[in-house]
C-alpha cells in the first residue's frame, strides 16, 4: 500500500506535470515547425534549385536502382543512400533549434527587465509600525519639541 502512495505523490508532484504539459507541447510544436519545413520553406527552395524535391534525392546502391526518380520506388529496386531525407530532417532541426533559440533568448530578455524593475519596500510589519508610533510619541516628548502630534 506505501508504494501506491509514494507513486502517487510522485505523479501528483508539479515537476511530473509539468514535464507531461512540456512533451505535449514540444510534441505538437515539432508537427508544426514540420509542416512549416515541408509545406512552406521547401517548395521554394526546391523551385530556386531547379524544382528540386529533396525527399527523392538518393544515391543508388545497386545498378537496378539507377533513374527511378522517386526514393520509394528505388528502394524496391536495391538498396540507396536517401540523402535528401537526412538533408530534411537537417533543415528541420536547424529551424526548430532558431525557433527555439529565439523563444529562449525573448524569455530571458522579458525575465531580465523583470528583474532590473524597482522593488518597492516591503510594506512595514505590525512591530516596526508599533516602534515607529513609540519613536514619535518619544520626539514628541523631548524638551524643546513644540510640535505635538
Amino acid at each position: 500500500m506505501q508504494f501506491f502512495q509514494r507513486f502517487k505523490d510522485f505523479a501528483i508532484k508539479g515537476n511530473v506535470l509539468d514535464l507531461a504539459v512540456g512533451i505535449i507541447i514540444g510534441a505538437a510544436f515539432t508537427t508544426v515547425t514540420q509542416s512549416l519545413v515541408n509545406d512552406i520553406i521547401m517548395p521554394p527552395v526546391g523551385k530556386i534549385i531547379d524544382n528540386v524535391n529533396f525527399s527523392n534525392l538518393y544515391i543508388p546502391l545497386d545498378q537496378k536502382a539507377r533513374g527511378i526518380p522517386t526514393v520509394e520506388d528505388a528502394r524496391k529496386a536495391g538498396a540507396v543512400i536517401a540523402y535528401g531525407n537526412f538533408l530534411q530532417n537537417v533543415i528541420n532541426f536547424l529551424i526548430i533549434a532558431l525557433v527555439v533559440f529565439v523563444l529562449v533568448n525573448a524569455v530571458h530578455s522579458l525575465r531580465k527587465k523583470e528583474a532590473e524593475k524597482p522593488v518597492d519596500p516591503p510594506a512595514p510589519t505590525k512591530e516596526e509600525s508599533l516602534l515607529i508610533e513609540i519613536r514619535d510619541a518619544l520626539k514628541a516628548m523631548q524638551p524643546g519639541n513644540t510640535n505635538p502630534s
